[in-house]
């Protein structure tokens, strides 16, 4: 066939111009090119040699980025337009198949138009980012040209009759206003950009975002096309695959998007709200309304987009059947009764649709939609349309719930700074309901506003697809949704039920990690105890009550997988069936039948989501019902603080109060009454008084915290406050009388520490500049440079919540630190001496309150109960019972109330007695070992690398290791996978693997007989229709049917069996591994403990164990799904269509790079989307806690734009997240739809040359149309199980473990009942150390201790002593030499009975949470009488019988209700209770009281006089009546000998040590 411009028929009238050359069809398509080349001709230069001589030197960075006006339209108009002529050209080529020759004509100019809006569009967007407006004058010629052109062509159409119903004429028409459109568009820029015909250019600048390279993330600024396809987020995501994302990479949130911003837009919400009157300003209808105005725009857009995208779903059904029924014909077979593409006529009836004007033909839009071809290439843009439109509504919903996210936690934390003290102190608000409030209500509410557009969108989605169905298959389809719509309650039912049995299993998950909690934290005890199997037997119980709880999880879980995917089965059965007998001459031909198979497919969709959406609606009517309870909580007052330039106040003070009367709650009584005092200004005043007299509520009442019923605050503004340096004297005032003025910044140090999770050096200096000296004459101070030295990392160490937990006396210390290095005027110091010894509280009042804030003329307030301070004091008042008994001088109060000062004055002496005991040498060396014990660990922790960072990565060059890293990055974790599988155990993972694929073979299967069934039907009737005959017998369904049925029966079992494999899968490796983790963990070596942090450990029971046990079988359930539906529907296309295969490969290899890119960079951003979520709830955790202090210190804007920092880089990263997540699931979408278009063609190609069943056509397309969901979740879901598979990886590590060797040489027969019965111990050449790889701490120690011996040893910090103790144990790694007791060398026998027979007392008291007689035998041997004998002992009957329950009184967690000494005296106890005749004290003395010592010192002696004890000496003294003393150094015995003989030489370092302990 030969080709030709105008056509090479002989007799065209395509040449033919007598009546003019307007008038020939074929001149004014030519003309119609001219634009197009113009355009091409001048655009190609400057495009590819203008730029592409620039883009290798300059990379223009998006700083330039300005759109023109008229921008979004633009892009729109030129979609639209790109559409058309796509159109155009289709409808050339269909029109042009009728005659005998091509005519290029009819469209070539329309491809040659394609180019150039293409080009068109390509060249606006270079200008566009280079900002060179003046090259715009090219497209204005452009559009100009081309709109005449084809108004030319238009005119002439209406001169020759052709109407609307030709379909060229519609094309040319819609043309003509697109162009003028787009050039109003241009003219529109020159307007506003004045940038030609106007003699000064408007100058404008790019947004504010974009000149801050700081901003990355670049949605609300990138070109639609961009916006849609997420085309910016390539370079990042590459980026990502070649260094892993951090913070930095992130960058900065635009403007419009970060908290502040939103949070002002919601709070005009709020205003707006309250300015209407409402009653209840803060009920719940009021916060809807406000987030409805605040974020309601965004929500409707979206909505809009998602109602578009889901009408344009339904393009997949009516193209499927108008597709099939179009090869039905082209096979020769009958046209159905009904079809969906009613549009479609017979060709015979479209000839008159078909015309010939200007020497060409003309068609109709209804035969050029009756052709396949044309079907498939608009179902190709209607899938590509859609889901771009889908994904446009996913993501402007997510990110208008991060915005509001973002809103409401800046209003909450503004809420939490204006909170009244009393809500907190009494308890009507606990830091806990606060922090829920943000971690868990902000994010439902944000989850709601995802889930949102559902609730509009549903309802239409689930009308449209019932009326099609209704179209295509009469009643027997309502039969169908009426299956589907009474399930979806069972549906909700089940996933309440779900959420029930998660509720109950994190109840047991919590009481499980609270007993791995205790355990770990007594590891130490429960070996030296051999306590580990009671333990181990009490977690497992706990977590056989969650494994029960998680079975009715696992089996809501799996009834919920099956229903999802077993209801289809069943609603197309029942239709199917029922639309085949009960419908007398019912349509069944292909068409109808996979139209219908679709349409289910879209149905289901809705009512699935339905149970989460009405979920999430119900969880966010709570969550606002809760903010609206906290927003309308009580907040402080206003403080009224008079200014003192009145002229009667007294100038010397800086702070008086008159008659003032204070209260916590509006409503109780006073706490504070009748105070009149005044607080001399630059001196020091002392607040004296027994507990409970309201020292500490005359400070807070001082700083504004307590609610003042009556009286006046005097605050002197007249001092220069040094830090904000105002001077604010009376003579510069003009003032009134009652003039009202704020107070200023007060450093405060509350009682109870409060710590910001930073390092030291940060919450010493708290914001303040650094100044080295004055920081270095603080921590000289608070004798802190001790403490410094010792921590991992200096004053470098981060402290607070995660990280290295400090003793209450540092943490104090720190805390005083604070106070004393800011620069304000007047300091608040509330019991700073509490947690200090006697040294500690001497250094810090002479070198720190004295020395740094007294002689520099600051007034201190002082509360305190160390009355030997008093004489430093320039003024003190005495408290009692929240009323002032006595201000004045030390002098005032000697000569008017000398009783209270004979009072003070005995209790002066007593304390001054206690100083005089302990030496600054002792104090040295318990401080050392405290520290030393308390950061021995600490230390290896930091040394070890993060818990997260699981990669073994070998010491190499940076190069090498940041290869390896990438590396491990983009690596699936097989051998976590394999672990995770192979845990099954033998039987369940076959029956795993082959239901999985036995269920999609079946699946399959019922399809398959569908698409036979309904040719066969088609087949039937064809031949009926060709032998005529009226009488022969109807098509016989039955068989059909039966089969079908039986299918769809083994398909609805097996979805059954697959999904209850797969969670009793997930149930018994859960099982499995939390057992041999527990198992591994109680059995480590004590140096695994020392060297692990404790919170890594735990991470693995809490996080990693339900990862383990609730997340990986759905994720693994989900992947094998998604994974073999993907298989098996491109199996199928390519059964009906081999070519397809051809295709298939290079759309693979895509879809791999895609998935590889996409994984790492998930992975990273949902990692960071984690990390940044904690440092954002510790902030709300420490601000509801540090209130007062961030009050007092006036540091409340500090604090809230810290709090802006922490939620937007919390919000960035899941706004990246989301970013990429809609990348990943475009660009899936886009394969997805090359899939149909390439089956589609293919399969017509095939039917029409070879063909093939319009029954298999149908059933391709219908699996092609389901590709591209099946290919998102698979790399989504594969993923999420790289996440979750880091889960299994880290507990196999520690699955790792070497055990302890508990199997000793000697069988339990061998070793005496009663063994060890007299307590002889002889150490031969003992040599310990901690690890094989470290040195030893014991060299060669020999000694022999005789039954009933009571043996001292002392010696300094790390001189061996706490080593020496724990060798009788094995619990240190003996390498040379024994220990033999009783003739047994310890090393043979097993390491259970060996700690069983032995005792010792800890220094550091330990208690368990349970009850007393559990703390002291939870073996269960002793009588009560035995216990409280014990107890006698111990000098804790009387306690014990105070308590409700006597023995069975409750131990809270730690033993936290009681006191230090009093955990002791029950460590002690429990000690006396194993009646051993071997008995090691370790420093047991250490927390008790000097009275209380002596006590107990005698109590062992007279108790244990015939048993072998050995004392580790706190205080040297208490080893003076030993039979023998063993001085020790660096590892050896220095001296050995009776203690009364090593006192009498003068040169023994044990009399030195006695000397300095007097």
């Amino acid at each position: 066939m030969s080709l030709a411009f105008c056509g090479s028929e002989n007799n065209s009238a395509a040449y033919n111009v007598d009546k003019g050359v307007l008038n020939n069809g074929c001149f004014v398509d030519a003309l119609n090119v001219v634009p197009h080349v113009f355009l091409l001709f001048i655009t190609f230069p400057i495009l590819f040699i203008g730029w592409g001589s620039q883009s290798s030197k300059v990379h223009i960075h998006h700083s330039t980025w300005l759109h023109f006006p008229g921008h979004n339209l633009r892009w729109i108009l030129t979609f639209i337009l790109l559409f058309v002529l796509v159109c155009e050209i289709a409808e050339g080529i269909v029109s042009d198949g009728v005659s005998e020759s091509r005519h290029l004509h009819l469209y070539m100019p329309a491809g040659m138009a394609f180019l150039a809006a293409i080009t068109s569009v390509v060249y606006y967007h270079n200008i566009e980012t280079s900002n060179f407006p003046k090259l715009l004058i090219a497209l204005l010629f452009y559009w100009t040209l081309a709109f005449i052109t084809k108004t030319i062509k238009f005119v002439k159409f209406c001169d020759n009759g052709v109407g609307f119903s030709q379909l060229r004429f519609c094309l040319t028409g819609l043309l003509v206003i697109l162009y003028g459109m787009l050039l109003v568009v241009e003219i529109n820029v020159i307007r506003v950009r004045r940038y030609v015909f106007f003699k000064t250019p408007k100058e404008v600048k790019p947004p504010e975002d974009l000149q801050d390279l700081g901003v990355r993330f670049l949605q609300p600024f990138v070109n639609l096309l961009s916006k849609g396809t997420y085309w910016w987020m390539n370079t990042f995501i590459k980026t990502a695959h070649k260094k892993p994302i951090d913070l930095k990479a992130i960058g900065k949130l635009p403007i419009a998007m970060r908290a502040l911003t939103n949070y002002i837009r919601l709070n005009e919400a709020f205003e707006a709200q309250k300015s209407k009157r409402s009653p209840y300003p803060q009920g719940s209808k009021s916060i809807w309304r406000a987030l409805c105005c605040a974020f309601g725009r965004p929500l409707v857009l979206s909505s809009t987009f998602r109602i578009l995208a889901d009408l344009l779903g339904f393009a997949g059904p009516l193209c499927i059947s108008g597709i099939v029924h179009h090869v039905g014909k082209g096979n020769n077979t009958i046209r159905p009764q009904t079809s969906l593409t009613f549009i479609l006529l017979e060709s015979t009836e479209s000839v008159r649709w078909r015309i010939k004007i200007l020497g060409v033909f003309f068609i109709s839009s209804q035969e050029f939609l009756a052709n396949a071809y044309v079907l498939a290439v608009l179902l190709f843009f209607a899938l590509l349309l859609q889901r771009t439109i889908l994904q446009a509504s996913y993501y402007v919903a997510i990110e208008t719930g991060i915005n509001l996210r973002g809103a409401i936690q800046t209003k909450i934390y503004n809420k939490i700074m204006l909170l009244s003290t009393s809500n907190m102190s009494m308890g009507e608000m606990t830091a806990g309901q606060i922090c829920n409030l943000v971690a868990i209500d902000t994010n439902q509410l944000m989850w709601f506003f995802f889930l949102c557009p559902n609730l509009w969108a549903m309802p239409v989605q689930i009308i449209a697809g019932v009326l099609l169905l209704y179209y295509l298959l009469g009643v027997s389809a309502l039969i169908g949704a009426v299956v589907i719509i009474v399930l979806a309650p069972v549906q909700y039912f089940v996933a309440t039920k779900l959420s029930q049995a998660q509720r109950s299993t994190l109840e047991y998950s919590n009481e499980r990690l609270k007993k791995t909690n205790e355990m770990l934290r007594g590891i130490k005890l429960l070996k030296l105890y051999a306590w580990e199997h009671i333990f181990h037997s009490s977690v497992e119980e706990t977590r056989e009550k969650e494994m029960t709880s998680l079975k009715s999880f696992a089996l809501y879980t799996s009834i919920s997988i099956f229903m999802n995917a077993a209801i289809p089965i069943a609603a197309v059965l029942t239709t199917f069936v029922v639309h085949a007998h009960l419908t007398g001459n019912a349509d069944f031909s292909p068409s109808v039948a996979f139209a219908s198979l679709s349409l289910f497919h879209i149905l289901i969709t809705p009512l699935f989501l339905l149970s989460s959406v009405l979920r999430s609606t119900v969880k966010a009517l709570v969550s606002v019902q809760k903010l609206g309870e906290f927003l309308s909580s009580e907040e402080i007052g206003e403080e009224q603080d008079k200014c003192s330039a009145q002229r009667n106040a007294d100038n010397h003070s800086k702070y008086q109060i008159t008659n003032g009367f204070f209260t916590w709650t509006p409503e109780g009584s006073p706490a504070l009454s009748n105070i009149d005092i005044r607080i001399p200004q630059g001196q020091l005043t002392m607040i004296v008084g027994q507990v409970g007299c309201g020292k500490s509520s005359l400070l807070l009442a001082a700083l504004g915290e307590m609610q003042k019923i009556s009286g006046n605050v005097f605050w002197n503004s007249s001092i220069p406050d040094s830090e904000t340096g105002e001077d604010v004297s009376p003579e510069k005032e003009t003032t009134v009388d009652t003039e009202v003025r704020k107070r200023g910044s007060v450093a405060y140090a509350s009682q109870k520490p409060w710590l910001l999770n930073a390092t030291v050096e940060e919450n010493i200096t708290f914001e303040s500049p650094f100044n080295k000296q004055r920081y270095k004459a603080v921590i000289d101070a608070c004798s802190l440079q001790p403490d410094i030295d010792i921590l991992p990392h200096g004053d470098q160490t981060q402290i607070g919540e995660r990280g290295i937990n400090l003793s209450g006396g540092q943490r104090q210390r720190i805390s005083v630190a604070r106070a004393l290095y800011q620069q304000t005027n007047v300091v608040f110091l509330d019991d700073p001496f509490s947690a200090l010894d006697i040294h500690l509280s001497d250094h810090l009042m002479q070198e720190g309150i004295l020395k740094m804030l007294r002689e520099d003329k600051r007034t201190i307030i002082l509360v305190t109960h160390k009355l030997q301070y008093l004489p430093h004091a320039d003024w003190i008042i005495a408290m009692k019972d929240g009323t002032i008994q006595r201000e004045g001088t030390l002098k005032d109060i000697q000569n008017s109330e000398s009783e209270l000062f004979e009072h003070w004055k005995t209790l002066m002496n007593r304390q001054d007695q206690e100083l005089e005991k302990e030496t600054i040498i002792e104090r040295k060396s318990v401080l050392e070992r405290k520290n030393h014990r308390r950061t021995r660990y600490s230390r290896d922790a930091r040394l070890k690398d993060d818990e997260e960072d699981e990669e073994e990565i070998t010491e190499s060059d940076d190069d090498d290791n940041l290869s390896s890293v990438l590396h491990q990055r983009a690596k699936m974790p097989w051998r976590a996978c394999g672990k995770y599988l192979s845990s099954a155990g033998i039987l369940l993972l076959p029956l795993l693997v082959l239901s999985q694929l036995l269920k999609h073979t079946v699946m399959v299967a019922i399809d398959y007989w569908l698409a036979k069934w309904t040719s066969d039907v088609i087949s039937a009737k064809s031949e009926l229709e060709q032998k005529n005959c009226s009488v022969c017998q109807e098509f016989n369904h039955s068989r059909y049917s039966k089969v079908f049925s039986i299918l769809c029966c083994l398909g609805i079992i097996l979805c059954l069996v697959t999904s209850i494999a797969v969670e009793w899968t997930g149930l018994k490796v859960a099982k499995k591994l939390h057992y041999c983790l527990l198992n591994k963990i109680i059995l480590a070596p004590m140096r695994f403990f020392e060297t692990t942090p404790l919170g890594s450990i735990l991470n693995r029971f809490s996080a990693d164990c339900n990862t383990i046990d609730q997340h990986i079988p759905a994720t693994l359930e989900c992947l094998s799904r998604s994974t073999l539906l993907c298989v098996s529907a491109l199996a199928v296309i390519s059964y009906v269509t081999p070519m397809f295969l051809i295709a298939l490969l290079p759309l693979a290899i895509i879809c791999y790079f895609i998935q590889k890119y996409f994984r790492v960079a998930s992975r990273d951003l949902q990692q960071l989307d984690d990390s940044t979520q904690l440092p954002l709830l510790c902030h709300f955790s420490e601000t509801v806690e540090g209130l007062t202090t961030i009050r007092a210190f006036r540091y409340e804007a500090r604090f809230r734009q810290k709090l802006l920092e922490y939620t937007d880089s919390n919000n960035i990263a899941s706004l990246f997240l989301t970013a990429a997540n809609r990348w990943l699931e475009v660009r899936m979408e886009y394969i997805g739809a090359c899939v149909v278009l390439i089956a589609a063609v293919t399969s017509i190609t095939n039917s029409l040359y070879n063909h093939l069943s319009s029954g298999l056509v149908g059933l391709g397309l219908t699996y092609a149309l389901m590709v591209s969901n099946y290919l998102n979740w698979m790399v989504r879901n594969l993923a999420d199980m790289e996440i979750q598979l880091g889960a299994v990886k880290r507990i196999n590590g520690l699955l790792k473990t070497e055990a302890e060797n508990y199997e000793g040489l000697l069988s339990p027969s061998q070793i005496p009942q009663n063994w060890p019965d007299r307590g002889e111990i002889q150490i031969q050449n003992l040599s310990v150390r901690y690890d094989s790889n470290l040195k030893p701490v014991l060299k060669h120690v020999s000694a022999h201790i005789s039954p009933g011996q009571k043996i001292g040893i002392c010696g300094r910090t790390g001189s061996g002593k706490s080593s020496f103790s724990l060798a009788f144990f094995r619990m240190v790694d003996t390498f040379e030499g024994r220990i033999i007791i009783d003739g047994i060398d310890i090393a043979k026998l097993p390491l259970q009975t060996l700690r069983s027979r032995l005792s010792i007392i800890l220094q550091d008291p330990i208690l368990f949470s349970g009850t007393i007689r559990f703390n002291l035998d939870p073996e269960k041997k002793c009588t009560d009488s035995m216990l409280w004998e014990a107890l006698e002992i111990a000098q804790l009957k009387h306690v014990v019988k105070a308590l409700p329950g006597g023995l069975d009184a409750i131990v809270t967690e730690g033993g936290e209700n009681f006191s230090q000494g009093q955990r002791q005296l029950f460590c002690l106890a429990r000690a006396f209770v194993r009646k051993t005749s071997i008995f090691i004290m370790d420093e047991a003395t250490a927390s008790i009281d000097m009275a209380t010592e002596n006590i107990l010192q005698k109590v062992v002696m007279t108790a244990f006089a015939d048993r072998t004890v050995v004392t580790i000496a706190h205080r040297v003294h208490t080893i003076l009546n030993s039979d023998l003393v063993i001085v020790m150094k660096r590892g050896v015995i220095l001296e050995y000998d009776k203690p009364e003989v090593l006192l009498e030489q003068e040169d023994s370092v044990f009399a030195s040590f006695v000397q300095a302990d007097k």
